[in-house]
Protein backbone atom coordinates (compact mmCIF):
# COMPACT_ATOMS: atom_id res chain seq x y z
CA UNK A 1 0.00 0.00 0.00
CA UNK A 2 1.21 3.48 -0.72
CA UNK A 3 1.18 6.20 2.01
CA UNK A 4 1.44 10.13 1.39
CA UNK A 5 4.89 10.37 3.25
CA UNK A 6 7.26 8.29 1.26
CA UNK A 7 10.64 8.58 2.72
CA UNK A 8 13.11 5.81 2.14
CA UNK A 9 14.71 3.88 5.38
CA UNK A 10 17.60 5.79 5.37
CA UNK A 11 15.66 8.54 5.76
CA UNK A 12 13.71 7.10 8.49
CA UNK A 13 16.75 6.25 10.40
CA UNK A 14 17.53 9.36 10.07
CA UNK A 15 14.77 10.98 11.89
CA UNK A 16 14.10 7.56 14.79
CA UNK A 17 15.66 6.59 16.96
CA UNK A 18 16.79 2.69 16.54
CA UNK A 19 13.70 1.74 18.90
CA UNK A 20 10.96 3.45 17.26
CA UNK A 21 12.61 2.38 13.65
CA UNK A 22 12.33 -1.22 14.94
CA UNK A 23 8.60 -0.68 15.66
CA UNK A 24 7.53 1.85 13.11
CA UNK A 25 9.16 0.31 10.45
CA UNK A 26 10.01 -3.20 11.00
CA UNK A 27 6.51 -3.80 13.23
CA UNK A 28 7.90 -4.53 16.27
CA UNK A 29 6.30 -4.67 19.49
CA UNK A 30 7.61 -3.01 22.59
CA UNK A 31 7.16 -4.61 26.05
CA UNK A 32 4.40 -4.84 28.05
CA UNK A 33 4.35 -2.10 31.18
CA UNK A 34 7.30 -0.41 29.68
CA UNK A 35 6.08 2.55 27.64
CA UNK A 36 5.61 6.30 28.61
CA UNK A 37 1.82 6.09 27.80
CA UNK A 38 0.60 3.08 29.23
CA UNK A 39 -0.29 4.67 32.85
CA UNK A 40 -0.44 8.29 31.03
CA UNK A 41 -3.75 9.73 31.19
CA UNK A 42 -4.81 13.19 29.85
CA UNK A 43 -8.26 15.03 29.73
CA UNK A 44 -7.14 16.93 26.76
CA UNK A 45 -4.51 16.68 23.79
CA UNK A 46 -3.76 14.56 21.23
CA UNK A 47 -1.42 11.96 20.40
CA UNK A 48 0.28 11.63 17.07
CA UNK A 49 2.55 9.41 15.12
CA UNK A 50 6.23 9.72 16.11
CA UNK A 51 7.41 9.28 12.59
CA UNK A 52 5.24 12.03 10.69
CA UNK A 53 3.31 14.13 13.51
CA UNK A 54 0.63 13.07 11.79
CA UNK A 55 -2.89 13.26 14.37
CA UNK A 56 -3.57 9.46 15.22
CA UNK A 57 -6.31 9.67 18.54
CA UNK A 58 -8.17 12.09 20.95
CA UNK A 59 -6.88 12.34 24.48
CA UNK A 60 -10.52 11.40 25.58
CA UNK A 61 -10.11 7.99 23.04
CA UNK A 62 -7.78 6.53 25.64
CA UNK A 63 -8.53 4.09 28.37
CA UNK A 64 -7.42 2.00 31.08
CA UNK A 65 -7.75 -1.37 29.56
CA UNK A 66 -4.62 -3.23 31.91
CA UNK A 67 -3.17 -4.90 28.60
CA UNK A 68 0.59 -3.50 29.37
CA UNK A 69 0.05 -1.03 25.98
CA UNK A 70 -1.98 2.11 25.68
CA UNK A 71 -5.54 1.36 24.87
CA UNK A 72 -7.56 3.81 22.82
CA UNK A 73 -11.72 3.04 21.76
CA UNK A 74 -11.31 5.03 18.57
CA UNK A 75 -8.95 6.62 16.47
CA UNK A 76 -9.28 9.82 14.41
CA UNK A 77 -11.18 9.57 11.17
CA UNK A 78 -9.00 8.65 8.64
CA UNK A 79 -5.64 8.47 10.55
CA UNK A 80 -5.63 4.84 10.99
CA UNK A 81 -5.46 2.13 8.20
CA UNK A 82 -6.35 -1.35 9.25
CA UNK A 83 -4.07 -4.43 8.07
CA UNK A 84 -4.70 -7.99 8.41
CA UNK A 85 -1.85 -9.76 10.42
CA UNK A 86 -1.19 -13.29 9.84
CA UNK A 87 1.74 -13.84 11.35
CA UNK A 88 2.47 -15.64 15.00
CA UNK A 89 -0.02 -18.23 13.21
CA UNK A 90 -2.84 -16.05 14.27
CA UNK A 91 -5.15 -13.90 12.42
CA UNK A 92 -4.82 -10.04 14.03
CA UNK A 93 -5.81 -6.51 12.61
CA UNK A 94 -2.85 -4.27 12.52
CA UNK A 95 -2.69 -0.54 12.62
CA UNK A 96 -1.08 1.25 10.84
CA UNK A 97 -0.80 5.64 10.61
CA UNK A 98 -2.34 6.42 7.05
CA UNK A 99 0.20 9.16 6.21
CA UNK A 100 3.48 7.23 7.06
CA UNK A 101 2.04 3.36 6.80
CA UNK A 102 4.15 3.49 10.75
CA UNK A 103 3.18 -0.02 12.83
CA UNK A 104 1.61 1.35 15.34
CA UNK A 105 -0.36 -2.17 16.98
CA UNK A 106 -3.40 -4.34 16.83
CA UNK A 107 -7.00 -3.41 17.19
CA UNK A 108 -8.91 -6.33 19.01
CA UNK A 109 -12.80 -6.52 19.07
CA UNK A 110 -15.25 -7.82 21.60
CA UNK A 111 -12.96 -8.26 24.26
CA UNK A 112 -15.49 -7.12 26.49
CA UNK A 113 -14.56 -3.24 27.78
CA UNK A 114 -17.36 -1.33 28.21
CA UNK A 115 -16.77 1.15 25.50
CA UNK A 116 -18.57 2.95 22.90
CA UNK A 117 -17.11 0.73 19.50
CA UNK A 118 -16.07 -2.63 21.50
CA UNK A 119 -12.84 -1.72 19.89
CA UNK A 120 -9.12 -1.82 21.95
CA UNK A 121 -6.55 -0.60 19.97
CA UNK A 122 -3.77 -1.55 21.31
CA UNK A 123 -0.55 0.98 20.60
CA UNK A 124 3.00 0.98 21.34
CA UNK A 125 4.25 4.02 23.44
CA UNK A 126 7.28 4.12 20.88
CA UNK A 127 5.04 4.42 18.20
CA UNK A 128 3.50 7.89 19.10
CA UNK A 129 3.62 11.40 20.96
CA UNK A 130 1.38 13.23 23.23
CA UNK A 131 1.01 17.09 22.56
CA UNK A 132 -1.67 19.37 25.22
CA UNK A 133 -3.02 21.01 22.34
CA UNK A 134 -5.08 19.69 20.24
CA UNK A 135 -3.93 19.67 16.55
CA UNK A 136 -7.42 18.42 15.20
CA UNK A 137 -8.45 21.17 12.76
CA UNK A 138 -11.70 21.30 10.37
CA UNK A 139 -11.06 19.88 6.87
CA UNK A 140 -7.52 18.20 7.68
CA UNK A 141 -4.91 17.13 10.11
CA UNK A 142 -2.62 19.80 11.54
CA UNK A 143 1.13 20.15 10.90
CA UNK A 144 3.72 20.67 13.89
CA UNK A 145 2.69 24.34 14.06
CA UNK A 146 -1.21 23.27 14.77
CA UNK A 147 -1.93 25.01 11.50
CA UNK A 148 -3.94 23.01 8.93
CA UNK A 149 -2.02 21.80 6.45
CA UNK A 150 -3.06 22.55 2.76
Amino acid sequence: MSYPDQRTDDEWRAVLTPEQFRILRNKGTEAPFSGKYDKFFSDAGVYTCAGCDAPLYKADHKFKSGCGWPAYFDSIPGAITRHTDSTLGMQRTEIVCSNCGGHLGHVFKGEGYPTPTDERHCVNSVSINFSPKDKIVEGGAAGKDGEAQK
